[in-house]
């Protein structure tokens, strides 16, 4: 009987998408605290901070994340998923909560990063629960509701952080991510139960699956790329669809949540089509093909001022942008098998949140400079060198289990 079918039989389908369901939990309160936090933007640019010194300060969590993701992935490898479950989200639960006692700018950025340390936890150990629990033909479609807790966690952010800010400060909105995370500590102490990993105490060690074979970096590098429209997006549309559009914070809060949600179904729809098609990679090509493009209208419309048009293409960016995550997530869990993936997915997200940190401070130096058009148009540039990079004709090495299923 294979570990999969094991695994079904010992904790059943129910507990599988439970499971499922406490990783989307734990990942969403991860992505308000690193992603939400952007939306204090207003909050500090209307106190006349520069744009540039606040998008270093909301930039913060993302540094904190970045420099734990790879050790997080270790621990996961090395300790199990459950554990690094519950401990990542009680260091966001206890950060957050001492931020909101804080009024000095400094010492705010100091327990953010903190609060990012604890939230680089959830990424691989999330990740690790679904493909361990789930046969491949399924993976695409759990793994792309697990990529939703993204788009949910910006969504909630976009729709509570801004309004929180505005009427109580902006360190008391950081309540908002300390409350969910410390409920997602408590319901994966509970919930989650680490998969079974094939081979016993005498099995050979897994070969490293970076050495010898270019798949897993290059599949880093597209997504690294990638990130730039998505996290330019996600960063500033909120404040040009309030500060250009006109919209009020409440509207422009409201429509980030709409394409938020829309970016989370999203999400769904490009793992059932890996699924379908029995890839991961030429979806993930198309994708990289429809962000250009996406990028380069909103570009466009936006300076010509052209709203009734720029606004859908936003929309529409939005869900595009965030269609990636999934499908290279789930194939570097896969390539990089059962001992590795833990590592593989911390390096994979380090590199996205690397490039994600960089963007508030030097994407909104070059708004400053030159416009939220030349903005969009720098994100679509960047993108275009992601489509040949994909690896469509990869010949590396899967785990044993997934050997012969995909066709990366």
């Amino acid at each position: 009987m294979s570990e999969i079918a094991k695994a079904d039989r010992s904790v059943g389908t129910a507990r599988r998408w439970l499971m499922l369901a406490l990783g989307v939990f734990a990942q969403g309160s991860s992505a308000v605290i690193v992603h939400g936090t952007p939306f204090l933007l207003p909050a500090l640019t209307e106190r006349g901070m520069p744009l540039a010194t606040a998008g270093l300060l909301v930039a913060m969590p993302t540094v904190g994340l970045c420099c734990m993701l790879i050790a997080w992935g270790y621990a996961v490898d090395r300790i199990g998923e459950r554990a690094v479950l519950v401990a990542g989200p009680l260091v966001i639960c206890v950060a957050g909560a001492a931020a909101a006692t804080v009024t000095n700018y400094v010492a705010l950025g100091a327990l953010l990063f903190v609060a990012g340390m604890g939230a680089a936890s959830t990424n691989g150990a999330s990740g690790r629960v679904i493909v361990g629990w789930f046969p491949p033909e399924r993976r695409g479609l759990a793994m792309g509701i697990r990529q939703t807790a993204q788009p949910l966690g910006v969504g909630i952010g976009a729709l509570t952080i801004p309004v929180v800010a505005a009427a109580h400060g902006f360190s008391v909105a950081i309540l908002v991510p300390a409350v969910m995370a410390g409920l997602a500590a408590a319901a994966c102490a509970v919930g989650i139960v680490d998969p079974p990993r094939p081979g016993g105490a005498g099995a050979a060690k897994p070969v490293n699956p970076y050495r010898g074979d270019a798949t897993l970096w290059r599949i880093h590098g597209v997504s690294v790329l990638l990130v730039v429209p998505q996290a330019t997006v996600w960063t500033f549309a909120l404040l040009w669809l309030h500060r250009d559009v006109g919209l009020s914070l409440g509207a422009a809060g409201a429509l980030v949540t709409a394409t938020q949600l829309l970016g989370a179904a999203g999400r769904i729809g490009a793992g059932v089509w890996s699924d379908r098609v029995g890839s991961r990679m030429r979806p993930l090509r198309t994708v990289a093909v429809a962000a250009v493009v996406s990028m380069a209208g909103l570009a466009l419309t936006a300076w010509v001022g052209w709203w009734w048009a720029a606004i859908p293409i936003l929309v529409i960016a939005s869900v595009i942008t965030v269609a990636d995550n999934g499908l290279a997530f789930t194939a570097v869990a896969e390539i990089a098998g059962p001992y590795w993936s833990g590592r593989g997915l911390g390096i994979q997200n380090t590199g996205q949140n690397l490039a994600s940190a960089a963007i508030a401070p030097l994407f909104g130096a070059v708004i400053t400079a030159a416009g939220f058009p030349a903005a969009y148009l720098v994100a679509a540039v960047i993108a275009v060198a992601a489509v040949p990079l994909v690896p469509l004709g990869r010949s590396g090495r899967a785990a044993p289990e997934h050997q012969g299923v995909l066709k990366n």
